[in-house]
């Protein structure tokens, strides 16, 4: 019997300059999305995700203590709270990417996961934080994650988020899936030239090694002064197969959505037995901080 639930991810260009003040930025960014969220409310989306640091631009670009200000606290922060009355509005379950302040000087890349019914159900915190060159300094703007790979129980699915640059990473994408995630959402921002090639390889991947639906969004456009690269959009959603089930543009804001049939999960892994044949046992060098060679025989 079909199990469906009609997914969405909202892709979108920065709305405001850097040279504006850091309120009107995150005002004009809240203020587009809430249009998109009404966009994806009519299309009937039950579960919806923004896009990594949705609020402004992708400021990591440069290394600048000015960006500790658009800091909130979750669950009591405004944004946090603004969107549990929209989630209850229009009965949706919605993934709320934020820059989180847990105290002065102590900052994550947080996505809060807010239930049909406006409840808080808790929050993920970015576990791998890059500092890439050029223009990725994110360990200038975060702490990373120490509250492990949660999947919450919504309304309509099992809900797994992992963050941008947690998608290199299996590990936590294998954990998610042991947790029971039917669908893991990534909100990202990923510039062509830097590993767009891998944008359509490793997620997939994940889906087909831990048998459920992926969700990966990616903001779109150049964010001045920075113009570290194109922004090229592409979210898409994927089957447990590992089959991109549909796709956005690569250069226009959008509202992305797919029907998700969760009955597939349980038809996938009674062919792919990967939980079975798991050997836990044999793993232990994944959890040192360096690997050790084989002896010689």
């Amino acid at each position: 019997m079909s199990r469906t639930v009609r997914c969405g991810l909202i892709q979108a260009s920065n709305a405001l300059s850097s040279d504006h003040s850091l309120p009107q930025i995150k005002k004009a960014m809240i203020e587009k999305h809430l249009k998109l969220i009404d966009q994806a409310a009519k299309k009937k989306v039950q579960i919806l995700c923004l896009q990594e640091l949705f609020y402004g631009p992708y400021f990591c670009a440069e290394q600048n203590v000015r960006w500790y200000e658009l800091t909130e606290r979750v669950p009591d922060g405004p944004t946090t709270k603004l969107m549990q009355k929209i989630a209850a509005k229009h009965r949706m379950v919605i993934v709320v990417p934020v820059y989180e302040e847990q105290m002065p000087g102590l900052y994550f890349n947080t996505a809060a996961v807010i239930d049909a019914d406006g409840s808080y159900l808790g929050k993920y915190r970015k576990h791998h934080i890059p500092h890439v060159h050029p223009g990725f300094w994110e360990k200038f703007y975060f702490t990373p994650g120490d509250m492990g790979y949660t999947v919450f129980k919504t309304k309509y699915a099992r809900v797994g988020v992992y963050i941008c640059y947690d998608r290199h990473f299996p590990e936590g994408a294998r954990i998610l899936g042991l947790n029971g995630a039917e669908v893991v959402f990534n909100p990202s921002a990923t510039v062509a030239g830097l590993s767009e090639y891998l944008w359509e390889l490793e997620q997939p991947a994940h889906a087909a090694a831990n048998g459920y639906f992926v969700g990966a969004i990616n903001r779109v456009g150049t964010e001045k002064p920075w113009n570290i690269g194109e922004f090229y959009g592409k979210s898409y959603f994927c089957s447990p197969r590992g089959k991109i089930v549909a796709q956005a543009s690569r250069d226009k804001d959008e509202v992305l959505v797919a029907d998700l049939d969760l009955e597939m999960i349980a038809e996938v892994r009674k062919v792919w037995q990967f939980y079975r044949d798991r050997r836990p046992e044999t793993y232990a060098p994944l959890t040192a901080q360096t690997g050790q060679a084989a002896a010689a025989d």
